[in-house]
């Protein structure tokens, strides 16, 4: 055991220079003095030892100046075996006694000291905090300590768990090592100096989660307010491969740029911490197809040794493809410890013959039970590699599977973006106004450098009309479709799991059974998308791996892992079928709306040509432009703006009676609503080349924009009731004078008998930044017969 005083805090927060902090072994002994009272067993006499020692010299249970610690060694050292099992070698522990508050170390074991210290100068050598920048372990730091505060003196529940984690470059691998830090307050005596003000439980409770700044509670509550008197224990636990992992996962989820390339060395460094060595390499080969062929491009397969030398040593690239393409057939995993001995044996590896790799291995990698590449492993050191060191890459597989799978929809991402940007037509109507521009770009640049930008395409003064059909709580649907899905799929994955356990005896499989379990009771109707998220985490990179274990295995336990894997089809098993049913029931909905609407937009370009453009939701909603600038040969008259607005109309009402009449045809009972915002005046719109797509333009424009993005989910004022209800179309409005208009052509409707005779005038509730809504609302004749 070593005493040597070691600070291994970092950037005290503030409010915390000044705080009255004392050692005490006080708590400690009144812990023990509570042991003997109420202890029965032979632990008694050992725990009236302890207390007879510590009682022997009075200082110990006084305040101690930290000068004085090196007095009681034997109290310390009872204190270590105390806490720490005594079959625990000390050389081995990474434990330690630190100040409250502080972290300042005053005894450790050897193995703590050893870590944490530099061998020749007996300093500090660790950063705290993974990677992260001083403001995150300030408030990492005050979380902890005001979490602690809150739930002793408030009884705010603790939020915060009392670990941190530190980083230490081991000197023999020159990689980083992780290690969780557990800061144990057991012993922590807190006593308020003044009185305590009082908090808003709900206020904190709601923010307490959120990205709360908890240095905040540094003015409100001041650390000088308390007496910190006590110790607290530090254990250090080894979490590289657990820490190797998470830094992969951040990558993925967080990543700083949008290249392939740019992950690559993240990646690289640390499946290396996992390894614990970085003379193993990696390669990373994702499974990129172009009309199903399998192709290898630069951007996403440079790092993989075996196409490098493959296409820089003169092989036939169709004969390597078709021998790779066999691979992906049938893959397996390949491991040759002495790659010397596996030319003998496999030509397809001959290529690396003369890199110097001695060792190779290839995982095959999956996504979702999907092959999307393969892992390559390789050292030029002899015998480094082996079996025991490949399996613990079996942690980041699925996360590696997600990071190809990344690169596969980046390269079919970028063919899109190729055939979009080389070969997509443009509507007719604004086709003119792009071949201007291109031509003033081609002309004013012939000759001139620099190269003079290229024009904005802009159409001013343009009337808009804007429309949405929704699919009535399509949300809730999908939920409900979920979770029926997912109980019939952990039903199965338990019968499984069960077999699991019974044929091969795994104890192992009764956590994931007990895991499964737990998700089934938390699974609702009311399951939200973060909760979905965090089920197909689970079932991605716990359950999937397991089972992929046994996935060969014969007679029974076979049969049921097949019949499970079938149930998870995504096309044809059970476990999917609400949710398809749900999906084919809308597509065929928006499939006859676009219908509809396709058609609609034929009609009206006959009478005078106008820009129209459709959008995916849960439902289609679709913008009309239309006015002089669309069209500058042609005059234009606002009896074409009210021609397309009656037409407008009548198209909802047509959606309106389809969608009505799909009900018996489709699988999930579903039903539309029909929404039409009404602008009065003109905008102005321009392309957005980010976007590809036409958007308002001008702070007045973009009002107009915000609104409609609004409106969907209104409520009538003061009756809470959605505007937007099935069976009826909505027009929102602030314009009387255009609402008059309207109302004509509901008139001349009802005439036909498309429309009931059930118009509402309607107030809307305030929106963010808008007042004065008002709607007209009418039912639709979904039954009778249309004049």
């Amino acid at each position: 055991m070593k005493e040597t005083v070691l600070d291994i805090s970092q950037h005290v927060i503030p409010g915390l220079e000044n705080v009255d902090v004392s050692l005490s072994f006080r708590k400690f002994i009144s812990n023990i003095e509570d042991r003997i009272r109420n202890e029965k067993t032979v632990k008694k006499k050992f725990f009236e030892f302890v207390h007879e020692r510590f009682t022997a010299d009075p200082r110990f249970a006084e305040d101690i100046d930290l000068d004085e610690i090196g007095d009681f060694q034997e109290q310390l050292s009872l204190i270590y075996n105390m806490l720490v099992p005594v079959i625990a070698d000390e050389n081995e522990t990474l434990w330690a006694l630190s100040i409250p508050l502080s972290q300042t170390v005053f005894y450790e074991t050897s193995a703590f000291h050893d870590l944490l210290t530099d061998e020749s100068s007996g300093h500090v050598r660790c950063d705290l905090l993974r990677e992260i920048d001083i403001s995150i372990e300030k408030k990492q730091k005050a979380q902890m300590i005001y979490s602690f505060l809150l739930e002793k003196f408030y009884n705010i529940p603790a939020v915060h768990s009392n670990d941190l984690v530190i980083s230490i470059r081991d000197e023999k691998t020159c990689l980083a090592k992780y290690y969780r830090l557990n800061l144990c307050t057991d012993f922590v005596e807190v006593t308020p100096k003044v009185p305590l003000p009082e908090l808003n439980f709900d206020e904190i409770q709601q923010h307490i989660n959120n990205d709360f700044d908890w240095s905040v509670l540094t003015k409100i509550i001041p650390l000088s307010s308390f007496s910190f008197k006590g110790f607290t224990v530090i254990t250090l636990t080894d979490v590289t491969a657990d820490q190797s992992v998470e830094n992969i996962k951040n990558i993925i989820l967080n990543p700083v740029t949008d290249t392939f390339q740019s992950y690559y060395e993240k990646i690289i460094h640390s499946l290396n911490l996992l390894v614990g060595s970085r003379e193993i390499s990696f390669g990373l080969l994702p499974e990129l197809r172009v009309n199903n062929k399998l192709v290898f491009n630069d951007e996403f397969c440079t790092h993989s040794i075996l196409v490098q030398t493959s296409f820089t040593d003169g092989i036939n690239p169709d004969d390597f493809l078709a021998m790779a393409d066999e691979y992906f057939g049938d893959p397996k995993i390949y491991f040759y410890k002495n790659l010397a001995d596996a030319l003998k044996k496999n030509d397809f590896l001959a290529v690396l013959e003369k890199t110097g790799v001695q060792s190779y291995a290839l995982l095959p990698v999956y996504n979702a039970a999907r092959l999307v590449g393969v892992l390559e492993v390789y050292s030029k050191t002899e015998n480094l590699m082996d079996e025991k060191m490949l399996s613990r890459l079996e942690p980041a597989l699925p996360l590696i599977g997600q990071l190809m799978q990344i690169g596969i929809n980046k390269f079919d991402a970028k063919i899109e973006d190729i055939i979009r940007e080389k070969f997509t037509s443009l509507q007719p109507a604004v086709q003119w106004k792009f071949k201007d521009v291109a031509w003033h770009y081609l002309r004013d640049n012939a000759e001139h450098l620099p190269k003079t930008p290229i024009e904005v395409i802009q159409f001013k003064d343009v009337y808009p009309l804007y429309g949405a059909v929704d699919i009535r709580n399509s949300t809730i649907e999908r939920n409900a479709a979920l979770h029926a899905d997912l109980e019939v799929q952990f039903e199965a994955l338990i019968k499984v799991l069960t077999h699991i356990k019974e044929d091969v005896g795994l104890g192992l499989a009764d956590e994931v059974i007990f895991k499964c379990k737990k998700w089934m009771s938390k699974i609702s109707d009311q399951t939200n998308d973060q909760d979905e998220s965090k089920v197909m985490d689970f079932l991605e990179y716990e359950v999937y791996p397991f089972l992929h274990h046994f996935k060969e295995s014969k007679g029974r336990l076979g049969e049921s892992i097949k019949a499970y894997y079938e149930l998870v089809d995504k096309e044809s098993g059970i476990a999917f079928l609400h949710r398809n049913a749900l999906e084919n029931s809308m597509q065929k909905i928006n499939s006859a709306v676009n219908l509809y609407l396709e058609l609609f937009k034929n009609e009206i370009q006959e009478t005078y040509p106008c820009y129209f453009e459709k959008f995916r939701t849960d439902g289609v909603e679709y913008d009309i432009y239309i006015g002089q600038a669309i069209a500058p040969d042609k005059p234009f008259n606002l009896l074409y703006l009210n021609n397309i607005r009656l037409w407008q109309l009548t198209s909802m009402a047509g959606i309106a009676r389809i969608a009505h009449e799909l009900i018996p045809q489709i699988e999930k009972p579903l039903e539309t609503t029909q929404l039409i915002f009404i602008n009065a005046g003109s905008i102005d719109i321009s392309f957005r080349d980010d976007e590809r797509r036409f958007d308002v333009e001008g702070s007045y424009n973009i009002r107009y924009h915000v609104i409609k993005k609004r409106i969907d989910k209104v409520h009538v004022k003061e009756t809470g009731e959605r505007l937007t209800q099935p069976g009826k179309i909505a027009l929102v409005y602030f314009n009387s004078k255009s609402a008059e208009e309207y109302v004509n052509y509901i008139k001349y409707l009802q005439e036909k008998n498309m429309l009931k005779n059930d118009l509402e005038f309607l107030d809307l509730e305030e929106l963010q930044g808008v007042a004065g809504l008002k709607a007209l609302r009418i039912g639709v004749n979904l039954e009778g017969e249309w004049k």
